[in-house]
């Protein structure tokens, strides 16, 4: 991890005024996991994040001038390519441009760690957040069957993004 990733840093919203991104810490996985169980039918669990944070991935936070937790990312860097493994903003404060931000956080995490490319999951239901990845330049690359947890024990195919970098 580079100075770049643990000092904290200021982006500013139109909305939001002054935004912080911050690493992730242990102390906060809490205040994460709640966001989490509110955002997602299947969420990570308290101890995949704390798993994360001691494998060395990077994940930052994104707080509000009074310190309330807006939205978080996870990437995993491998040989060339950064994975984001999760992201997410949480419910009353979506749609309003926070999911960009932390797409350009992620990625310019990536860039700084000489990075060439993105890679990402996404549930094949989640219509949005393939809008929202498109938008953004991700091309699908693949598909995973059975790849997700679904309801009554079923499974649910993922659609692979890939970003240049």
């Amino acid at each position: 991890m580079t100075a770049a990733d643990v000092r904290p840093q200021v982006a500013r919203h139109a909305h939001y005024g002054a935004l912080q991104f911050a690493p992730m810490t242990v102390e906060e996985i809490d205040a994460v996991v709640e966001i989490e169980n509110a955002v997602y039918s299947h969420p990570w669990t308290r101890g995949n994040f704390v798993d994360s944070l001691y494998s060395g991935y990077q994940a930052q936070t994104l707080r509000d001038a009074s310190n309330q937790l807006l939205g978080y990312f996870l990437v995993m860097l491998a040989v060339e390519e950064a994975h984001l493994l999760n992201i997410s903003v949480a419910a009353a404060h979506q749609h309003k441009g926070l999911g960009r931000m932390l797409l350009d956080q992620s990625t310019a995490v990536g860039r700084r760690h000489a990075m060439r490319t993105m890679l990402l999951e996404v549930r094949e239901s989640n219509t949005h957040a393939i809008k929202v990845y498109k938008r953004y330049g991700f091309s699908e690359i693949g598909r995973r069957k059975n790849y997700y947890p679904a309801a009554n024990n079923a499974r649910e195919g993922a659609i692979v993004m890939s970003l240049p970098l």
